[in-house]
């Protein structure tokens, strides 16, 4: 059994200045490396995903390219590969990421789980080798992608617990309900000060 830590889209996209930037991105970075730092040896495998969307084209209908974004399933175009914004926030340690994860590449993709690695496999396979149960789950944004990631953790039978002072969301009222609704499903709400 192997304990792993999910960080989700920790990018300059999502984060303060980005096109899609949200409140406390940043702060989510800074603490997330915080808790790598100082649990070293916590987690077996950290896993980071990052919308690797296509510079030409709407991406499945994901971008709004031709008319104002809904902010519910059409967004402004971001997190393009290759680009600042798809970058990683450069308060996250990225040293301690053991799997590079991609996602979104033409279509859209909220969840860790529709992406794959760097040699094409899918998450779910990846974890399934390593014998991966127990998941924390950290990342941006709460209301959507962190939400899509730790309900497809538990669907997989992993145990799930969410950081939420190490989570970041779009809007507080749709990120409370998304916490709940990941409590419902079985997931454990905590924070990574409990850690200590």
């Amino acid at each position: 059994m192997s304990r792993t830590l999910f960080i989700i889209d920790v990018q300059n996209d999502f984060t303060e200045g980005g096109a899609l930037g949200v409140a406390g991105g940043a702060a989510v970075a800074a603490g997330i490396t915080s808790l790598l730092r100082g649990h070293a040896g916590l987690y077996d495998h950290v896993f980071a995903s990052r919308d690797w969307h296509n510079a030409d084209g709407d991406n499945g209908g994901h971008f709004a390219t031709d008319a104002e974004p809904d902010f519910v399933t059409t967004w402004p175009v971001h997190c393009v590969a290759e680009t600042r914004g798809a970058e990683y926030h450069p308060d996250l340690d990225t040293t301690f990421v053991t799997e590079h994860i991609l996602k979104g590449q033409g279509v859209p993709a909220y969840s860790i789980f529709e992406g794959t690695t760097a040699d094409g496999r899918t998450l779910a396979e990846v974890l399934d080798e390593q014998g991966v149960i127990d998941i924390d789950v950290v990342g941006i944004a709460t209301d959507y992608c962190v939400r899509a990631s730790a309900l497809d953790a538990l669907a997989h039978g992993r145990h799930v617990r969410v950081f939420t002072d190490l989570v970041a969301g779009v809007n507080p009222q749709s990120s409370e309900a998304a916490i709940a609704e990941l409590g419902h499903a079985g997931a454990e709400i905590t924070v990574s000060t409990s850690l200590e």
